[in-house]
């Protein structure tokens, strides 16, 4: 299906738009959620290399870095290419990064290769971004996104099925997941189209915009930058290093691991479901849920005797996950004003991708100090549930915080 043809000659999007969106949309997440089964085959493989233990959660994680990095000139990328140039080239250049190390037996090249698919990543969560706003009014906006929202946790969960199923195969197998960028490469070409106008996108990016008429809330987004780099530590925190979790506790097959996970890892919706239904809560309490859950299920995992109750444990993480995103940004907003909002959600997307970066280096200190996987979670945990505390506190004593006209309260 192609867009529709509107008045004067103007493409208007269709189902084709809609889904190519939402696939391509979906290849950042990949990059992360696929390679959670594989961890311990790979560290297995790398036996032999002392530095194998924190180097393969660093590997997983390290596209979070050039993400931070890149994420910083959005506005230059989109103005120097154009959406539809931007995307294909960084969905190509996703394909071939994502599989290189498949054909790679060398540890440090393969962190070098998804350093690269961190450059794609940017480029590609800009663009969709941009043309989501180009493309649809803010009624059309939602239902793709709410589309979106449902359809995330599906795909990563079968995500998490075929990557137990390609790590069985071989140590590296999982790799060949990321051939998925290419069929997206085609569809994006046949359905994508350059906007006529990127009015939206400059206004998104906070290109060619009036000077501010009030000073910069420096100290509004360190706090925003400090509580989101905190949060996405604890969010990314079984994502990268929940096979080694399980092994503790007797679950060694990858395949065996993606079929225990596969029905917590839709309790992300819940999360979702709950977020929505908290909506007339301060975004601070939404904050204080959402810590409580993440901290707490992290913290069973740390203390499970067995597999049963990890599984458990892991239902209430990944109720917590659900929340964390759309309970971040809505916090964050509620501290920057309008003239504010764009660099200051800038901030907030380098520090949540250089939270990834850094969780595994955070996990692998706490597993060296406790001497075991469920130590650093427990330690992980118990740092979100006083977090928790913190927020609720805080959305006790300080009313109306939340207010636009006051960024400097939480």
């Amino acid at each position: 299906m192609t867009a529709d043809t509107g008045q004067m000659g103007l493409r208007r999007p269709g189902i084709g738009q809609g889904l190519t969106v939402i696939i391509a949309g979906f290849l950042p997440i990949l990059a992360i959620v696929s390679l959670f089964p594989a961890v311990p085959s790979i560290i297995d493989h790398f036996a032999a290399e002392p530095t194998a233990a924190w180097k393969v959660p660093a590997m997983v994680s390290a596209p979070g870095l050039t993400i931070a990095i890149f994420a910083l000139f959005a506005g230059i990328l989109v103005d120097r290419f154009g959406r539809r140039k931007l995307l294909l080239a960084a969905t190509l250049l996703f394909g071939v990064f994502g599989t290189a190390p498949f054909f790679l037996n060398d540890l440090n090249a393969i962190y070098a290769s998804r350093l690269l698919l961190g450059i794609a990543e940017a480029a590609i969560l800009t663009t969709m971004n941009t043309l989501i706003g180009d493309y649809w009014d803010e009624k059309g906006r939602r239902n793709w996104l709410t589309l979106q929202g449902l359809a995330g946790p599906f795909l990563a969960s079968g995500v998490i099925l075929a990557s137990g199923f390609l790590t069985g195969l071989r140590w590296n197998g999982i790799f060949l997941i990321y051939l998925i960028a290419f069929p997206t490469f085609l569809a994006a070409a046949k359905f994508l189209y350059e906007p006529t106008s990127d009015a939206t996108a400059r206004k998104m990016l906070g290109i060619g915009a009036e000077p501010a008429r009030s000073p910069f809330p420096a100290a509004s987004v360190a706090i925003i930058g400090a509580v989101t780099l905190f949060a996405s530590a604890l969010y990314y925190v079984f994502i990268i290093n929940g096979g080694m979790a399980f092994r503790e506790v007797g679950i060694q097959s990858s395949q065996e691991l993606s079929k225990l996970t596969f029905i917590p890892s839709l309790f992300v919706m819940v999360g979702s479901a709950i977020f929505w239904a908290t909506g007339r809560a301060r975004p601070v309490v939404q904050l204080g849920i959402f810590l409580s859950l993440i901290g707490g299920g992290l913290a069973m995992i740390g203390l499970a005797p067995d597999w049963r109750w990890m599984v458990a444990g892991l239902v209430v993480q990944q109720t917590g996950a659900g929340m964390a995103v759309p309970t971040l940004i809505a916090w964050a907003q509620t501290k920057l004003p309008f003239e504010h909002r764009g660099r200051g959600m800038g901030v907030w997307t380098a520090c949540f991708f250089f939270g990834q970066f850094s969780s595994p280096f955070l996990v692998s200190l706490f597993r060296v100090q406790t001497g075991a996987m469920q130590g650093a979670f427990l330690i992980m945990g118990a740092a979100g549930v006083v977090g928790a505390v913190a927020a609720f506190l805080l959305a006790v004593t300080r009313h109306g915080g939340d207010n636009p006209a006051q960024p400097a309260v939480a």
